[in-house]
């Protein structure tokens, strides 16, 4: 049975991507292209069973409401989400029974690069994490170096182990890069990249790095029909890939 898919931002370039993936697979259909500014409702649709939105920050959470309530499934790529960003989308998706994936990263690589650096943050004094993506990326630091830095803090916290050791006094020019749950993230943004991420974990004498490199954008797209074969398995909001991976 074909799946009926939607994507918004579909001129975009992940949104692009995104639509000659599922034209190419044999069990999916794309029924509907939206872009900025086309109304999202059950009719521009067309049956859409899933949509998939890799839109923009400032208008993810507004188009996943309008998914919800034109009567699809959302799978979600668009990063910038917060705490209470999720509350609204879970509520809504609780009361509307469909369901919403939404994924910091799609990448196998990626996913597994955080599931890794959450096991061994417990065994490391410190830890800090370098995201790198071409210039055209509107927001920062990137919803997966966000995400890897909350893992990493969340096994800290589990682990009974305490801050990071770091003497600095001053820093006017915030080299030490932003704090996300107490974890150093620094961001690059630089002509020549698409995605990579450097996860740091140090202890005397010792260093691991892992490290992950999108090369081109069609490595998430595997990740993508994923989430679209399996969104409507899981009822209300799911956050994360490695959800449906089991990991």
């Amino acid at each position: 049975m074909q799946i009926r898919v939607a994507v918004t931002g579909a001129k975009g370039r992940m949104g692009s991507t995104v639509v000659d993936a599922v034209t190419n697979a044999d069990d999916m259909d794309v029924v509907a292209r939206l872009d900025a500014g086309d109304a999202i409702t059950a009719e521009i649709l067309a049956g859409a069973q899933v949509a998939v939105d890799f839109s923009t920050p400032a208008v993810t959470e507004t188009n996943v409401h309008a998914l919800l309530d034109a009567g699809a499934h959302v799978v979600v790529g668009t990063t910038g989400w917060d705490d209470d960003a999720y509350a609204r989308v879970r509520d809504h998706a609780r009361e509307t029974g469909l369901s919403v994936l939404i994924a910091p990263n799609f990448s196998m690589s990626a996913v597994l690069a955080m599931t890794f650096a959450q096991i061994a943050a417990p065994y490391f004094e410190s830890a800090e994490v370098i995201e790198m993506h071409h210039p055209d990326k509107v927001d920062a630091p990137s919803g997966t170096a966000a995400a890897t830095a909350r893992r990493i803090a969340r096994a800290r916290e589990d682990a009974g182990l305490g801050p990071l050791p770091d003497a600095t006094e001053t820093d006017p020019a915030g080299t030490r890069g932003g704090r996300v749950d107490g974890i150093p993230v620094h961001a690059v943004r630089l002509r020549g990249l698409t995605a990579s991420e450097e996860i740091l974990l140090g202890n005397p004498g010792e260093q691991l790095v892992i490290r992950t490199d999108a090369f081109d954008r069609a490595s998430f797209m595997p990740g993508v029909l994923l989430g679209i074969r399996r969104v409507a398995d899981r009822p209300g909001l799911t956050i994360g890939l490695d959800r449906l991976l089991g990991l």
